[in-house]
């Protein structure tokens, strides 16, 4: 589990964009190993229009499932993203807290080896971050692979081994995340970034 951590501008959400094939890189190359279930800007691949149901089906073939595989996920996609009596609503009515909870509920369903995840835990209800939190856990524990940014130093403690400290692009830290974490505070404390 990897955090990258710094201001906002920095490029955590720019690297997580190149990573996951969103964005191309301006120069070198990206090569990634396994498949990636990107959490990036939740809800981003949705059609507003369409209703989570058929939502979860386009959002699935956009991660390269037919729609048997779907079919076979689609009850625990509902039942954890906790929108049973919605599954047939446009998604356009949707809270943002019920966007993220689906687009959420979709990635982690799918064992991906990459989990990249952009602020994806900020949004929603305090007791289904919580839930987010033991899912994410949970596929840690079964080798997912995590690749993390939020401005939350609590979560990158807890959620990851190894953290990167960038400054307007520029790598300022590299190591364990409780150290690179108090590096970081103590700058930002200070003035330095």
């Amino acid at each position: 589990s990897l955090a990258l951590i710094g201001r906002n501008g920095s490029g955590k959400s720019t690297m997580l964009k190149v990573i996951s094939g969103v964005m191309y890189p301006s120069g070198g190359s990206v090569a990634v190993n396994g498949e990636i279930a990107p959490m990036i800007e939740l809800g981003a691949g949705f059609d507003m229009d369409l209703t989570a149901r058929e939502n979860i089906f386009l959002n699935g073939a956009v991660l390269g499932h037919d729609r048997d595989y779907m079919m076979e996920h689609f009850d625990r996609i509902i039942e954890f993203s906790e929108l049973k009596d919605f599954v047939d609503v446009p998604v356009k009515n949707f809270s943002s807290g019920m966007i993220a909870r689906l687009g959420f509920s979709i990635a982690t369903e799918v064992q991906a080896d990459i989990l990249v995840c952009d602020e994806v835990l900020a949004v929603g209800d305090f007791m289904f971050q919580q839930k987010c939190h033991r899912r994410m856990e949970e596929m840690l524990s079964n080798g997912t692979t995590l690749l993390f940014v939020s401005h939350d130093i609590n979560q990158v403690q807890q959620l990851c081994q190894r953290s990167i400290w960038l400054d307007h692009g520029v790598l300022r830290g590299d190591g364990p995340s409780r150290e690179v974490c108090a590096d970081y505070v103590r700058a930002m404390e200070a003035g330095e970034t």
